[in-house]
């Protein structure tokens, strides 16, 4: 496609920006579109997990054994995540042919609409299994849409950031996640508190649940208004199409084989093992440490989490500010072993000792997920830099998105661990696995703090 071509598919996405924005205007745009897709897309990613998850009931037949609850109920949120490399790829490519800013608001109009959707489905009385059919298909959609919402929108706000400036972008952006988890904890205490859950006729089975899913919803539509209307195309990737009008050979097959395919095997091993870190803090955590082994109530428990992200989002930012200062390879090689090591340690510490004071128990808690989470405050700005720019949304969207897979069945390892040590454990185990899997992804890799975009590297 030629670059004329693809800014006239890019207008058809919506209206052009005011050509009169300055370059820091178009920078802001971008760094704020881009922090707002990744918080609106983990606010739709856990909207099953905080506020469906207690009505789950009403899209399962009756007097279901509670491994077969547990294992629907899981479907929801795993087929989300298998739906996430699909969309980095057709988004990717899209992001790389037609433009950043096309990509970005295709996909979230798409997981707009479908987060919608899902909160108007009706309940099993209504439909019978079909709704828990439509339930699942429906989350595998928005995952395909939602694996999209940051393969346009981050690499196009890393483009945009000065170089001295990439690391503290790419923790900012990430830092929407906590953000979005506390956000929709808050809205979801508001529907328990408004709308009382209390078996299948309460009002929080009618219609609480459904109103986080709308604001969703509502959040996805706004932000498609605003890259139509505020966000400018990455001036680096127009420079890099118009340089590529005539080259024959397409840059895509150079993602997948030869230096550009070893690239991204080597960021696939870095992020499985930082994505296998990670669900033992956001997955694992809440559910198999907190209430499973440490028996915290309601409140302690909401409370804990609460606490600890917030302090996430700052730690994210954080992160981001010392991989600039001391690179982002080094960054992983020192924090890798860390997790694996002290992260471990105070794991274990949590699961041994039950009956710790409260206070003491959030300090471990939040100092245990500042540890094993910085890498993430980290990888945004770093894979973005290792691919050249004319596949780098690809590069990206896959990188993030694929190496989620195997980390997704930690509960199996878990499982087939517990043979050799407890199951309560396991998650320790599977911290140092994936600390020092991260570590050597990083090892293989090279520093990228002083690579110029748009000259390959």
């Amino acid at each position: 496609m030629s670059v004329t071509s693809a800014a006239l598919a890019t207008d058809t996405a919506g209206a052009r920006p005011a050509a009169s924005q300055s370059i820091e205007e178009k920078r802001k745009s971008a760094i704020r579109g881009a922090f707002f897709s990744e918080y609106i897309d983990m606010f739709d990613i856990y909207l099953p997990v905080v506020a469906l998850a207690p009505v789950m009931f009403m899209f399962q037949p009756k007097n279901l054994s509670p491994q077969m609850e547990t294992v629907l109920a899981s479907l929801v949120f795993i087929t989300t995540l298998l739906g996430r490399p699909i969309g980095a790829l057709i988004f990717g490519l899209i992001a790389d042919k037609v433009g950043r800013r096309a990509a970005s608001i295709y996909s979230v109009a798409g997981f707009g609409v479908i987060t919608l959707l899902i909160g108007l489905l009706p309940g099993y009385e209504t439909l019978g299994l079909a709704s828990y059919i439509l339930l699942v298909l429906l989350r595998f959609l928005d995952g395909i849409f939602l694996g999209g919402g940051y393969t346009g929108a981050m690499p196009l706000a890393i483009e945009y950031s000065k170089k001295d400036k990439r690391g503290f972008v790419g923790g900012l952006i990430i830092a929407g996640f906590p953000a979005a988890y506390v956000s929709i904890n808050l809205i979801t205490m508001l529907m328990f508190y408004l709308f009382p859950l209390d078996g299948p006729g309460s009002p929080y089975t009618v219609w609480g649940w459904r109103i986080p899913f709308i604001v969703g919803a509502a959040l996805a539509g706004l932000l498609a208004l605003y890259y139509i209307h505020k966000v400018s195309e990455s001036e680096v990737w127009k420079k890099e199409a118009a340089g590529a009008e005539q080259a024959e050979a397409s840059p895509m097959a150079g993602l997948f084989s030869g230096k550009g395919g070893r690239d991204l095997l080597q960021v696939l091993l870095l992020m499985t093992g930082f994505w296998t870190t990670q669900n033992i803090i956001t997955i694992y955590m809440p559910t198999g440490l907190l209430v499973k082994t440490l028996h915290l109530n309601g409140f302690a428990l909401t409370a804990t989490l609460m606490i600890c992200y917030t302090i996430l989002f700052f730690s994210y930012i954080g992160s981001g500010l010392l991989g600039q200062l001391i690179g982002r390879r080094r960054f992983f090689v020192i924090v890798g072993p860390l997790i694996a090591t002290v992260g471990a340690y105070i794991l274990y510490t949590l699961t041994v000792t039950p009956d710790m004071a409260f206070g003491t128990r959030v300090l471990l808690v939040s100092l245990l997920a500042v540890i094993v989470t910085s890498p993430w405050g980290v990888i945004v700005t770093y894979i973005n830099e290792r691919f050249a720019t004319d596949v780098r949304a690809t590069g990206f969207g896959i990188g993030f998105s694929l190496s989620v897979v195997i980390p997704s069945f930690y509960a199996f390892y878990m499982d087939w661990l517990s043979a050799l040590m407890p199951l309560a454990l396991t998650p320790v185990a599977l911290l140092i696995v994936g600390g020092l899997i991260g570590t050597v992804g990083a090892l293989i890799g090279p520093e990228t703090k002083d690579v110029d975009f748009g000259t390959g590297h």
